[in-house]
């Protein structure tokens, strides 16, 4: 019995992938890269980007002949496409569909197998998803498979989002904001680390609001994020923390006291700024100002200088000018960040900016507007990685490429470093020092010094 798995979107998707792999494995399924061979497929979908949904919408176009020669098949939808008042108009449009699935929430596939009478632990599968539905961990959280190959996890600590920013559909889909108990991450994390797992990448929307909807930490004057950094920093056999993504108005200078003080935690913020202008972010309901990104990347460089930053830019958001346009590129210019994910503006259904803003900005436009930016930070990257070079820096070793003779992992800041050793050093999952001998914009190029 064999399963395939195709997941596109954020790393919430990603995680929410390996568990349902891990369960699958759990009950006796192999994986397989060949949805063909498969018994059962399952597409773990997003709709952030117009682009990302028809890629979803064509894949299970692509499905149906094969559903048509294989109708034992179980072919399951789940992820960010799902939503509960649409699921009669999605089965009616894509009837070779078994299951129609919400992101995070697998309990009707460990249902479906159970009901099929197949599984012995199919009901106690449906009883974990139960539990972790309502904030319990999981026992199962990397397939047997990958043990001892899986280097760095994701570990989703808050679900949803309340902000509601006028272009953002994740409240729609993934619903309100919801953090999981203490108790349950910290068993969840110990799980992973004792499945293989070196590095944990606490996820959230807003991952700095973890814990503020939660009774055990109101009244508490240490940010709750900070608590739970300092109790996985206990955890033996851990060797890194990140977390992501944060708002910059949630940013607390405990937080980066914890960042600068506890040496499990990388130096690394994903910190979106959206768009370079006021009245953009004011339509785009952030509610920062440009200031106030600024004044937050100084705070953040001052008490770690060697800190990096990434950031997510949207370009073409509805009534922007080209002037407008232009203070996003001269503040990029000027913060010189790390790192830029760079996506043109597309309408979703339900949310306040296509309810209320024409799609005004023409596509070629838009891409004008997005290559420049990507131009740009390219030129960024390619300087402020020049700086490594003969730097020796600290990486996690994440894989071997057999085919180059290479090792790679990441440094703390995030960048991607390739090393030449043989496969037999057996380096996975340690952590190791390399001198930069090559830079570039997007990796670099090492050798050992031990």
């Amino acid at each position: 019995m064999e399963y395939h798995i195709w997941t596109i979107g954020c790393q919430m998707n990603l995680a929410d992938s390996q568990r349902v792999a891990a369960g699958l494995e759990r009950l006796g399924y192999r994986p397989t890269a060949q949805p063909e061979r498969a018994d059962i497929v399952i597409l773990n979908t997003c709709v952030v980007r117009q682009q990302a949904e028809d890629k979803v919408l064509a894949r299970i176009e692509q499905l149906r002949p094969l559903k048509e020669r294989k109708p034992d098949l179980l072919l399951v939808v789940m992820g960010c496409l799902y939503r509960e008042r649409d699921l009669p108009a999605l089965q009616a449009r894509y009837p070779w569909v078994d299951l129609f699935l919400p992101p995070s929430d697998a309990t009707g596939l460990w249902l479906a197998l159970s009901e099929r009478g197949v599984f012995n632990e199919a009901e106690a599968l449906m009883a974990d998803a139960e539990q972790r539905h309502r904030g319990l961990p999981a026992p199962e959280l990397v397939p047997t498979s990958e043990r001892g190959q899986v280097v760095s996890a994701y570990l989703p600590i808050v679900l949803g989002c309340s902000h509601a920013c006028t272009y953002c559909v994740i409240p729609y889909r993934r619903g309100p904001e919801r953090s999981r108990p203490l108790e349950a991450i910290l068993a969840e994390a110990q799980a992973l680390v004792a499945q293989g797992v070196r590095e944990i990448t606490l996820l959230g929307q807003i991952v700095d609001r973890y814990g503020y909807d939660l009774p055990e930490f109101q009244g508490a004057a240490e940010t709750p994020l900070v608590t739970l950094l300092r109790r996985l920093h206990e955890l033996e056999g851990l060797a890194r923390l990140r977390f992501l993504t944060s708002h910059p108005n949630w940013m607390r200078d405990d937080l980066l006291e914890a960042v600068a003080t506890l040496p499990k935690v990388c130096e690394h913020f994903e910190l979106p700024i959206q768009a370079g202008d006021d009245e953009v972010l004011a339509r785009m309901r952030r509610g920062y100002t440009v200031a106030d990104y600024r004044r937050l990347v100084a705070r953040i460089r001052e008490r770690l200088p060697g800190a990096s930053i990434a950031t997510d830019i949207i370009v073409g958001f509805p009534g922007e000018t080209a002037e407008q346009f232009q203070h996003t590129y001269d503040l990029l210019a000027e913060l010189r960040l790390d790192k830029a994910h760079i996506a043109r503006y597309s309408p979703r259904p339900l949310t306040v900016a296509t309810r209320t803003y024409p799609d005004d900005v023409d596509p070629e436009e838009k891409e004008r507007r997005r290559l420049a930016l990507d131009q740009l930070q390219t030129r960024i990257l390619t300087e402020r990685n020049a700086a490594y070079l003969g730097q020796t820096v600290e990486v996690l070793v994440e894989g071997y490429q057999a085919k180059r003779g290479r090792w790679y992992g990441r440094t703390r800041t995030e960048r991607t470093v390739f090393f030449p050793a043989p496969a037999a050093a057996n380096l996975l999952g340690r952590l190791v020092n390399t001198r930069i001998t090559w830079t570039g914009p997007w990796s670099l190029i090492g050798e050992l010094t031990e």
